[in-house]
C-alpha cells in the first residue's frame, strides 16, 4: 500500500471548516471539561454544533466527540467519562442506554484492500436501554440490540441482539438478559412497536 497516495475517497466532514475549527477550539473544550460539571450545559453545547440530544442525558467529563453534527442521543442516556465517540459517520444512542467510561465507537475504517488506504464510514446505531461497559469497542457498522449488553472490555465487530449478553474479542453471546420488573418502574417488551 502506499500512504503518500492516501485519499479520502468521497467522505466529507459534513460541516463547514468554520464550524469544524469552531468545536475542535470551544466545543470539545468544553464538552470534555473536569471543570464544567453541568450536564444540561455539555447538552447545549452539543445542540449548539448540531447533535440532536434528548432530555436528562448525563454527559461526563472527558466525553470526546469527533463530529458533534453526527450523534443523536435519546432521552436519559449516559455518556460516560472519557467515552471517546469517533464517529466520521452517523452514531445513533437510543433512550436509557448506558455508554460506560472510556468506551470507544468507532464508525471509521480503511479499505485494506485499495492501494491508497481510502478511508469508509459505517454508522454505529446502539438501541433502546443497551449497556456498553467500561473500556468496551464497537466497530463501524455495528447495530446493538434494544437492551443488549456488551461486557467490561469486549469488543463488537458484529451487530448484537436484542437483549442477549456478550462478552470477549470478538464479544460472543453469553445469554439471554433477564430484567426484573418492579411496581415503580415499568419495562418495554422489545418484541413490541
Amino acid at each position: 500500500m502506499r500512504l503518500d497516495k492516501y485519499t479520502v475517497g468521497n467522505y466529507v466532514p459534513g460541516a463547514p471548516l468554520w464550524k469544524q475549527i469552531a468545536w475542535y477550539y470551544l466545543g470539545s473544550p468544553l464538552v470534555s471539561s473536569y471543570w464544567i460539571l453541568s450536564y444540561e450545559f455539555k447538552c447545549w453545547v452539543l445542540r449548539c454544533f448540531g447533535a440532536q440530544m434528548g432530555q436528562g442525558i448525563f454527559v461526563k467529563q472527558g466525553l470526546r466527540v469527533k463530529f458533534p453534527w453526527r450523534l443523536a442521543v435519546g432521552d436519559f442516556a449516559w455518556l460516560g467519562e472519557n467515552c471517546w465517540i469517533d464517529n466520521v459517520a452517523m452514531v445513533t444512542i437510543g433512550s436509557n442506554a448506558c455508554i460506560s467510561q472510556d468506551v470507544y465507537l468507532c464508525t471509521g475504517n480503511h479499505d485494506w484492500s485499495s492501494p491508497t488506504f481510502e478511508l469508509k464510514d459505517t454508522p454505529i446505531d446502539i438501541g433502546a436501554g443497551a449497556w456498553i461497559a467500561a473500556r468496551a469497542v464497537v466497530g463501524p457498522g455495528v447495530c446493538v440490540g434494544d437492551g443488549a449488553v456488551l461486557c467490561l472490555g469486549s469488543v463488537a465487530c458484529k451487530s448484537l441482539a436484542p437483549m442477549t449478553i456478550y462478552a470477549g474479542n470478538p464479544a460472543q453471546p453469553l445469554r439471554e438478559r433477564k430484567m426484573s420488573a418492579t411496581p415503580d418502574l415499568e419495562i418495554p417488551d422489545p418484541n413490541l412497536g
